[in-house]
């Protein structure tokens, strides 16, 4: 046999490619093109929807994807950035009723926090994403760290002043 008839043989039976719908645990994340044999494309990766065979327009779509979802990272990664500068130069002031010595009738929580942020900048912030060791339970200053999206933090600064 020649080798060009050779190659054309293996080129006939080469693996085909496919681009995976959902993160599959042996062959990658969502959005890759792997090397799959024809039967386990066609018979357990396609019936259960997660992958589809690699064509030229499939490959198109998913870049576009891929790109769209890089862009919209990007886009909340620095509304994120301006939110937590936006954020550290705020002063945020409470008033609780407070005995004589400074210690609030109650406490001053997560939620009374975010409300102030949204109150004062507009910003919602997620009460669970506001980090306090316990509530604020004393007059005076205390710096506050919040998180704002992915790995970015702004430290508030908040003033519990007496009613």
């Amino acid at each position: 046999m020649e080798i060009a008839a050779i190659a054309a043989i293996a080129g006939a039976r080469a693996m085909p490619e496919a681009i995976l719908l959902s993160d599959v645990e042996a062959l990658g994340d969502k959005g890759t093109v792997v090397d799959v044999s024809k039967g386990y494309l066609r018979n357990f990766l396609i019936p259960r929807g997660l992958a589809q065979p690699a064509t030229k327009g499939a490959l198109n779509v998913a870049r576009q994807q891929q790109e769209s979802t890089e862009r919209t990272q990007r886009e909340a990664q620095s509304q994120a950035a301006e939110n937590a500068a936006l954020l550290s130069k705020t002063v945020l002031t409470l008033s609780q009723a407070a005995g004589d010595d400074g210690r609030l009738f109650g406490s001053v929580t997560t939620q009374d926090i975010a409300d102030a942020i949204f109150d004062a900048r507009g910003i919602r912030i997620d009460k669970k994403k506001i980090h306090l060791e316990e509530p604020i339970k004393n007059v005076g200053t205390h710096m506050v760290v919040v998180e704002i999206g992915d790995g970015v933090t702004a430290t508030v600064k908040t003033i519990v002043s007496e009613q």
